[in-house]
């Protein structure tokens, strides 16, 4: 049965992710208000490679880091030929290691390294069916030392099912942009993500619903606003992204 839900997971992931029209199109819209050709990004949980393959198709470099093996394996069938993209078989965390994954071979997008992140939402409606049937032991770096070894990138994506503060702490220097996943009933790490980014430089911050890819605020808005942007109805529908970038001149008054 392990096999079979491992072949289930991947199918599924490859479905939700590239099967779906105008979703790559989306991501790319997205994408160009915090990069362009050239840059260096960082896909932290890279996972099926939908973002890597909208960073690529914008002409960016991509640094892509992903533990999970099945999907470490996908990544370098569909990108390990491309000069422009770099797979690392790896997790992230606050200190470079080794840690244990907790993998979910049926609903592989919600493997984590987070064991208490994982128990909690174990009691959840949303994760009902979801079992962490299997674990593997794995290597963890941090965005300090890829940084170290591949430059300061213009932008970096985090999706990493309740590790997102770990990530965030191994980051010792400001970076332009960058987004997080959040879920609408771990806001506590959302709101930890925030405070870091906080101590490293003055950002101010955006948020995107589910896979929509669009920016639901018509304007940026400063760490205060943001915390309480996530507590409203609307945006504790679904799991979503924050979005946060260096703030500019024109951000005075946020």
């Amino acid at each position: 049965m392990s096999r079979i839900d491992r072949a289930v997971g991947l199918l599924r992931s490859l479905a939700i992710y590239h099967a779906i029209p105008l979703r790559q199109r989306r991501l790319k819209d997205l994408y160009t208000q915090f990069v362009r050709a050239g840059d260096l990004v960082f896909d932290i949980g890279a996972h099926a490679g939908n973002h890597v393959r909208a960073f690529s198709a914008l002409g960016c470099r991509v640094v892509a880091l992903e533990p999970q093996p099945d999907f470490a394996w996908l990544l370098r069938i569909l990108f390990g030929r491309r000069s422009d993209v770099r797979i690392i078989e790896a997790g992230a965390g606050r200190a470079a290691g080794r840690g244990t994954l907790s993998i979910s071979e049926r609903f592989p997008t919600v493997t984590s390294l987070a064991d208490g992140w994982r128990d909690r939402r174990s009691g959840e409606p949303d994760f009902a069916d979801v079992r962490w049937n299997r674990s593997a032991e794995i290597e963890i770096t941090t965005l300090d030392a890829l940084i170290d070894a591949h430059g300061l990138p213009a932008f970096i994506k985090i999706d990493v099912e309740g590790s997102e503060p770990d990530v965030l702490a191994g980051l010792s220097r400001p970076v332009p942009a960058l987004a997080f996943e959040f879920l609408p009933r771990a806001l506590e790490q959302a709101d930890a993500c925030i405070a870091r980014l906080g101590s490293l430089d003055r950002y101010v911050f955006n948020w995107s619903r589910g896979e929509t890819h669009v920016l639901a605020a018509r304007s940026w808005l400063s760490a205060r606003d943001i915390v309480a942007a996530l507590r409203t109805p609307e945006a504790r529908q679904r799991s979503g992204d924050v979005y946060a970038r260096i703030a500019g001149p024109s951000d005075r008054s946020i």
